[in-house]
């Protein structure tokens, strides 16, 4: 699934669509997640004035109405000439002036919509911070952990806590700091937590320069690929050894999604047991 850096990497590289006017728009396949918008028609003669993005979802704002974006588990966006071939997932066809934007989801679980007031209320408000702004530091992410009992890993990939910590990312940033996936996150120290948000931003950011990351078929509007991948010390490396110290680097399941990690360099730690006071026995003389 395209995760924030290649959401990024894909709006900057749809600027070229900027103050262009839509000539048309074809439907071949209406039904993704939710259905296309049956007007989606009178983008016509509206020109692209904006391009934005929240978490994973990218805002298409147009002379008149705005669109949300998202790209689902198998989406992508492509700049083509009319010229060009259609191929057999290109779902959505919006011509502008000079080139044409295709929408492609083997899948089908990315959607697009307009950005209005339901899709704004169910989607959009209910998100956590965006994890590069200053509202995501430390004390906010020590407020929300400290009464969960769930994994770090779980918790900080739950957009309602903090948005775009996909499962590569959140993998690589507790491998590099030494904090296993499955540490219930109310364990996790101040000196920890803060250690945390920093390498959180520092990855999100080396991926975004990068291009994000390719794994399988990923790709940004101008099919580049992304180089993230190359970087990669934990995510997708089961059973090879680790970089640092040569164990052997295992694989759990946390929230239906596979976290590898190394036993050595990422120890599950045990939360520290207060130790009750003896009462003496027997009655007071």
């Amino acid at each position: 699934m395209p995760e924030l850096p290649e959401v990024e990497t894909t709006k900057v590289s749809l600027e070229p669509l900027l103050d262009q006017k839509v000539l048309n728009v074809q439907v071949h396949n209406a039904r993704l997640r939710w259905a296309i918008p049956n007007d989606i028609s009178k983008l016509k003669g509206q020109k692209l004035i904006g391009l934005s993005r929240r978490s994973k979802y990218i805002f298409a704002q147009f002379e008149q109405d705005t669109m949300l974006w998202h790209l689902g588990m198998s989406g992508s966006f492509r700049l083509c000439q009319p010229s060009d071939e259609r191929r057999k997932h290109d779902h959505l066809i919006i011509q502008f002036e000079d080139i044409e934007l295709r929408y492609h989801d083997p899948r089908r679980f990315g959607c697009i919509l307009w950005l209005n007031d339901d899709s704004q209320t169910k989607l959009i408000d209910t998100l956590g911070p965006e994890p590069l702004s200053d509202t995501f530091d430390a004390d906010y992410l020590a407020t929300k952990l400290k009464t969960k009992n769930t994994a770090i890993k779980v918790a900080i990939m739950d957009n309602h806590v903090v948005v775009g910590v996909g499962n590569i990312y959140a993998t690589e940033s507790l491998f590099n700091l030494g904090i296993h996936p499955a540490q219930p996150a109310k364990d996790l120290s101040k000196i920890q937590i803060e250690k945390l948000v920093i390498e959180i931003k520092r990855i999100l950011k080396q991926a975004i320069d990068l291009g994000g990351s390719t794994l399988r078929d990923y790709s940004n509007a101008m099919g580049e690929n992304g180089y993230f991948q190359q970087t990669l010390l934990a995510y997708g490396r089961n059973g090879e050894m680790c970089v640092n110290c040569e164990t052997t680097l295992e694989n759990i399941k946390l929230g239906q999604r596979a976290s590898v990690f190394c036993p050595t360099c990422q120890p599950l730690k045990k939360p520290k047991t207060v130790a009750k006071t003896q009462q003496p026995s027997g009655k007071a003389q």
